[in-house]
């Protein structure tokens, strides 16, 4: 039988001819896996720049990596920012690459209403694109601290428009400003989504986030759909909670999650809540429906051990809005 499978094998090899390295490696990668439109990187560890990353955001399109065969962190200089006339950019590390913001920057900015990155429709905080995807990446020591355009947050990754989607990737130790009733998003802060859809988050892991709020997502006006992802030690540090009390700075709320707003959805299954903590209201998640029209949707998922030192309705959650639902699932 050995024999036979070899002679087929000849037989493949002398119609088709030999296989390439390149041809390999597209048969190793997932059916869904894109061709780029950008490479960073030339095979080794130093042709992976943060002056190559930025080039690449604002060129836009499907960006990959070649850096070598083994994990590899890029420091940012600078922070990577999207010019809104990208239809799309897609950042994709097949797992193998972190960006690092060295604890002192942002590391990725897409803001539809930014001027400087080209305005582009007169309803910028309504457009459809572009639709920014970051998927098998890892982000550490993102830093949003005294950023102040839009009220700042978003230690690693802020949005204002468009689309975002963050697939199979990693957050770890990153911040933005650690008082504030709404700053917020150690990891990732959102304001608008085009018509309203949310923000798509699937298996991804935040971890050790600190912010005043929201130490992993927070939004203003925008829905959320988790889907298989682990928050686990990350602090809401701020005091004074949202309106901020007499002689406090604010903040403090949602140690992991923080959603503010009128009509906005919270949809979290098969994920995991521990050791999140708030200082004030909602140890894992913190979400406010002003007009009592948002709703809180957990399927699947484990809250255990999240505190919440001031309030919370919930075991780790502070739930305001028209309707909430649990099911299968450990709250604790």
């Amino acid at each position: 039988m050995r024999f036979a499978a070899l002679l087929v094998g000849s037989l493949i090899a002398a119609v088709l001819g030999p296989a390439t390295p390149a041809a390999v490696a597209g048969q190793a990668r997932s059916s869904t896996a894109e061709l780029a439109d950008t490479v960073i990187g030339t095979g080794t560890p130093g042709s992976c720049t943060s002056a190559a990353v930025v080039r690449a955001v604002a060129r836009g399109g499907v960006i990959r990596f070649s850096c070598g065969p083994d994990p590899v962190t890029i420091p940012m200089r600078r922070t990577a920012k999207v010019v809104n006339t990208s239809a799309r950019v897609v950042l994709d590390g097949d797992g193998l690459v972190t960006l690092s913001g060295g604890g002192v920057r942002r590391v990725l900015y897409m803001n539809t209403c930014d001027r400087a990155q080209v305005w582009t429709t007169s309803h910028c905080n309504n457009q459809a694109s572009p639709r920014l995807v970051v998927r098998q990446m890892r982000f550490v020591d993102g830093n949003a601290t005294g950023e102040t355009t839009d009220g700042g947050g978003g230690g690693v990754i802020f949005v204002r428009g468009g689309r975002l989607k963050i697939i199979d990737s990693v957050f770890a130790g990153n911040s933005c400003d650690r008082t504030g009733p709404d700053v917020g998003g150690a990891a990732v802060r959102v304001l608008d989504q085009y018509a309203d859809r949310p923000v798509v988050v699937r298996r991804s892991t935040f971890e050790d986030g600190r912010c005043s709020n929201g130490s992993a997502l927070s939004s203003i006006g925008v829905s959320w759909h988790v889907t298989g992802s682990t928050f686990i030690g990350n602090r809401a540090v701020g005091r004074g909670a949202n309106p901020a009390r007499p002689g406090t700075p604010g903040g403090g709320s949602g140690g992991a999650i923080y959603m503010d707003g009128n009509d906005i959805h919270l949809v979290v299954e098969d994920s995991t809540f521990t050791r999140n903590h708030a200082r004030e209201g909602g140890g894992a998640i913190f979400f406010v429906s002003n007009d009592r029209t948002g709703t809180l949707t957990i399927d699947g998922s484990r809250l255990i051990g999240n505190i919440s030192e001031g309030f919370e309705t919930l075991p780790g959650i502070f739930f305001l809005g028209a309707s909430r639902s649990i099911t299968d699932s450990t709250v604790r």
